[in-house]
């Protein structure tokens, strides 16, 4: 298990290969479909040095609010693919180090990786509960007028649990079932 403490630097993250497993301490920020589109087309300034050198994780997580202090309940992650058309710009505009979600990214995020230095990290679905017990405090909401899921939650987390599915060397492991998975398919066909 490779501990690595965020922020990061590119040189951590270039030492990664798909199916290492991570665990991750330090802030991350949650970010959804609504947060992409508003990074990439606003371009807001206040979300870059939090950003810079981290973490996103696609989750719409359920929070509790009392005694004026918001908390995870369930924060599992969401399905990555549909922040493809956004997440390379992402990475470059941000110096984004990775991503973290489930069922892996598309060809531009996977460049971008390449490019700039990041990686993707899957996470288990179905473990929320547990998920948010590695997130020890939200230290910020940002546009929580998006709604709860769609906002920034800026979280401080100890040892988060996940998997090196992309690596900054063009390798996605999701790639690579699926061609093993196709290939198994065309000698049943043929059979």
């Amino acid at each position: 298990m490779i501990k690595i403490n965020l922020p990061t630097d590119e040189e951590t993250i270039r030492a990664l290969h798909i199916g290492d497993e991570v665990l991750l301490t330090g802030t991350i920020v949650t970010a959804r479909d609504t947060a992409h589109k508003y990074m990439v087309t606003e371009k807001p300034n206040d979300l870059a040095p939090l950003l810079k050198d981290s973490v996103i994780y696609h989750c719409g997580p359920i929070v509790s609010h009392e005694g004026g202090k918001w908390s995870m309940v369930c924060a599992g992650p969401t399905t990555s693919i549909r922040e493809e058309p956004f997440e390379a710009e992402v990475i470059k505009m941000y110096g984004v180090r990775g991503v973290i979600g489930k069922g892996g990214m598309g060809p531009k995020t996977l460049a971008a990786c390449k490019e700039f230095g990041a990686v993707y990290f899957h996470t288990a679905g179905g473990c929320a509960a547990s998920l948010a017990q590695t997130m020890e405090e939200v230290l910020d909401v940002k546009k929580l007028e998006f709604g709860t899921p769609e906002a920034f939650w800026v979280v401080r987390v100890k040892d988060f649990p996940c998997l090196v599915t992309m690596d900054s060397h063009g390798q996605s492991l999701h790639d690579m079932v699926e061609k093993k998975s196709r290939a198994v398919l065309e000698e049943l066909i043929k059979s």
